[in-house]
Parts: C-alpha cells; structure tokens; sequence
C-alpha cells in the first residue's frame, strides 16, 4: 500500500501561480480530485507523476521525493489528459513500447491490453481509434508494470456509457485492491458514484478534503435543505417554524410534501423525529436536497 503526501507545495510558471501551498494525503483507495478548468488539477497530477518539480513545498510517495527518483517512477501509472499519441503504431505496439521501458515485455503489453478490454481492436493504428478507445489504450499502457498508484487526469472523456462503467468498476477494484487512485472529472455524478474520498481545489488552493457529506456539515454558513413528506404536512411545518433551528418551511403545492431549511444540522435531525411523534405525524420521506456533490462543490466555489 501506497501513500502520496503534498506538503506545503506549489508551482508557478513565470507570473502565473496554478498551485499554490496545497498540502494533502492521498491513501490507499480511489479519491476524486475536483475542481473547476484552470483550478490546478492537472499541474497537481503531474507533480505526483513526477512530470513536474514542485517550485516550493515536496511532493513524495512513501516519504520518497518522486522529482527525478526513478525507483519511484516503477510504482507510479499515469493517464494523461492530453492525447500526444504515436498514431503510427498499433494499440499493441503502444503498449509494448511501455512496457520495454519498464524491462517488460508482450506477455505483460497482452495482460494490460485484456485488463481494459481492448484486444480486440490491438492490431489497428491508433490513428483510427476513437478518442474513448484512446483512453483505453493509454489506461493499458499505464497498467502494463502493475503499478501501486496509479494517476488519471479526466479518465472519463470521450467513453460511451458501457466504456465509462468499465472503467468505474476496473477503479474500484483496484481501489479494493489496496491501490492508490487518484482521478480527476468534471463529471461530477460519476465521481459521486466512484470515489470514497475527494480532494478539491478551487483557484490552484486546496479548498476541501474528505467525504463530501461530512463537508457539507461542516458548512454552517449554509442552511441544510430537505424535501420532507409526511401524513400531515400543513401540521408538521407549523410544529417545527418555531423551533430555531429551522429557517424557513414551503409548502410544495405542485409536488406535495415541504421543503425545509435548517440553519441548525444536529438539532433539526432530532427534532423532526420528536415533533412528529408528538403529534402524531407519520414520516413517508425524508431527503437531502442539496447534499450532492454538485452542490457541495458549488457552495465551494462560489464560497
């Protein structure tokens, strides 16, 4: 097991700061790294793969400084964002050539090849691939010594939706694994779906770290939104719009049910259970409106 750690890093180019005094573990597992264009992501990703010294601050594997360590570089597979591609060779040919680098060979170019599904279109140029076929290859070539981390900036582009759930359930194995996966998406559904952990950047600073629920809690500047329904709602809302912990209540005509904004998480995820009962109100639902991971990132961003 595998544990990238950023500490006190940045990197600028010439005036332009794109990190900026980032610190944060990545562990074994598969973590999201979100963030809007131009928030640092990918200057991030090649500074683990050891594509980029930082200018300030360490990045390191394992307590290893990864900048010019070659016995690092055997542990670390990369997927790149951009598609600088020899169109020339075959996807096999591709991923052989990867694996020469590392002192392998065709038996292990094969392994990876059959990992991402991508045997049967082996002997076509690259040239004639489409751009999720792309992904796939380049994924291959990153596989192809079986490394411990494995680093893949904006995987999802250009895959269809069965490529895409390929790809999701290949990351959460190796994440189950005990490997270390780091993915960058702007498909934030997916990411919701596929990561147990995220890291955010916002203007090239680390700007949030953890499970995006627990996040989300911990903004007590936002009032928390809920859709509830229940047998009684006209009762229930008046029951609870005294209770401080409450900010407002909206009967929904069209929909039916309440929607409800608390200022005040804890007491107000006591207090519907125990105004109900009290008067005699049966819970149908109770949801979160805005605990996605669009809408933490949201309140991130524009925070």
């Amino acid at each position: 097991m595998s544990t990238l750690s950023i500490d006190h890093t940045s990197r600028w180019f010439g005036n332009v700061v794109a990190v900026n005094d980032v610190t944060m573990t990545i562990g074994p597992g598969v973590t999201g790294l979100l963030g809007p264009n131009g928030a640092g992501k990918s200057t991030l990703i090649n500074m683990m793969g050891g594509f980029l010294a930082p200018s300030t601050g360490s990045v390191t594997l394992d307590g290893q400084q990864i900048w010019r360590n070659e016995s690092v570089y055997r542990e670390i597979g990369v997927v790149p964002e951009r598609e600088a591609m020899y169109d020339f060779l075959t996807g096999r040919e591709f991923v052989v050539a990867n694996a020469e680098l590392h002192g392998l060979g065709a038996k292990e170019a094969q392994t990876a090849l059959a990992t991402v599904e991508m045997e049967y279109a082996q002997d076509r140029k690259i040239s004639t691939y489409s751009k999720g076929m792309r992904q796939r290859v380049k994924m291959a070539s990153a596989l192809v010594h079986s490394p411990s981390v494995l680093l893949l900036d904006e995987p999802f582009n250009g895959m269809d939706p069965r490529q895409r759930m390929q790809l999701m359930e290949l990351l959460r194995r190796m994440g189950a694994e005990g490997r270390t996966v780091l993915f960058s998406s702007h498909i934030l559904e997916e990411v919701e779906q596929l990561a147990s952990h995220i890291e955010v950047i916002v203007a090239g600073r680390h700007a949030a770290s953890g499970d995006f629920r627990r996040i989300r809690r911990l903004m007590k500047d936002r009032p928390h939104r809920y859709q509830v329904r229940s047998s009684d709602d006209r009762a229930l809302a008046a029951a609870l719009i005294s209770d401080p912990s409450t900010a407002g209540i909206e009967v929904d005509l069209a929909e039916g049910g309440l929607r409800i904004q608390a200022v005040d998480f804890g007491r107000f995820t006591q207090l519907l259970p125990q105004v109900a009962r009290a008067n005699g109100i049966r819970l149908l639902t109770v949801s979160p409106s805005d605990e996605s991971l669009e809408s933490v990132f949201s309140y991130l961003v524009t925070a």
